[in-house]
């Protein structure tokens, strides 16, 4: 779930924690960069179906940022992740049988969704409104609360962005994630938020004393820390926007004028939500049956 708007989010045993983002970058760079020419190269269908182009082609991109439990590569070097195995449900059922991922930054997802660099997104990215004016989103297939990393016990008593500001704790959160905003929003001064790669990152420092809280969705932050000795994730909590309460929802995003592609995306998933079949995907990576939403994205772009 940072300036700018359009890139702020949005993140399973805990050794899958181990594997950093800027591993599967390393990984995936080269292989992103061709499929992007192979599938500019091969298409014949119009541009304006993307979904008969998919089916075309025979494979969808998929912009994934290289983060637990969302899109990573697993301990066995396999593609996995929420995202990774819905997206092979859905769009084998919608005729595209094979899903090829391609990681980039957080912060380039957008960028790189709507320059063409991947077909589809989903990397855990909040459905948000500033968002909603540059792409378009499926219902989400989860909601997501907050929840801080911080040192055992607790010290300096943080449940909130509030009492962040008043400790003046030292605050840092992942890069494009939405809890940049609801920091400066309870009034955290923006140049002073230490930007990390991921939730990864923001356990080390706090374990190291080099932050007292990293931000993150409460998935993430009661994952990364399971197995930690010196760190531990806060209650769950829900940040507040305009002075209410606020409960994110994640899901797959797509470019403006793939409304085709996104409407038969959400016919699919809303059988999954409907079947269960939904959560039994996403349970093995962390969430519970709390996350699961009938939030749609139209309320969550405005």
């Amino acid at each position: 779930m940072a300036p700018p708007t359009e890139i702020r989010t949005n993140g399973k045993p805990l050794r899958r924690q181990g594997v950093r983002r800027r591993s599967l970058l390393a990984g995936l760079g080269v292989l992103g960069a061709a499929g992007a020419l192979g599938a500019a190269g091969c298409s014949r269908v119009p541009s304006g179906d993307t979904l008969a182009r998919l089916r075309s082609q025979g494979t969808v991109r998929l912009g994934i940022a290289g983060e637990v439990p969302y899109g990573y590569i697993d301990d066995s070097g396999k593609f996995t992740g929420e995202a990774v195995e819905l997206a092979k449900v859905i769009f084998k059922r919608l005729g595209v049988a094979k899903v090829q991922p391609v990681a980039t930054d957080f912060a380039s997802l957008i960028p790189g969704l709507n320059t063409q660099q991947f077909d589809v997104v989903s990397a855990g990215m909040y459905i948000n409104k500033e968002r909603c004016q540059q792409v378009i989103f499926a219902d989400p297939e989860y909601q997501m609360l907050d929840s801080f990393i911080v040192a055992k016990g607790n010290p300096k008593n943080l449940h909130s962005y509030a009492d962040v500001v008043k400790s003046k704790a030292k605050f840092g959160t992942g890069t494009g994630y939405a809890e940049i905003q609801y920091a400066v929003d309870a009034g955290y001064k923006e140049s002073d938020i230490v930007i990390l790669q991921d939730q990864v990152a923001g356990l080390n420092a706090v374990e190291a004393g080099r932050i007292d809280v990293f931000a993150g969705t409460a998935l993430t932050t009661r994952e990364v820390t399971r197995k930690s000795r010196k760190a531990e994730a806060t209650t769950p909590f829900a940040p507040l926007v305009d002075g209410k309460k606020h409960v994110d929802g994640g899901g797959f995003t797509f470019r403006r004028a793939d409304t085709g592609l996104r409407d038969a995306f959400n016919v699919e998933i809303h059988k999954m939500k409907k079947s269960g079949e939904l959560f039994r995907i996403l349970r093995p990576f962390g969430f519970t049956k709390a996350e699961m939403t009938t939030l749609t994205a139209e309320e969550l772009c405005r």
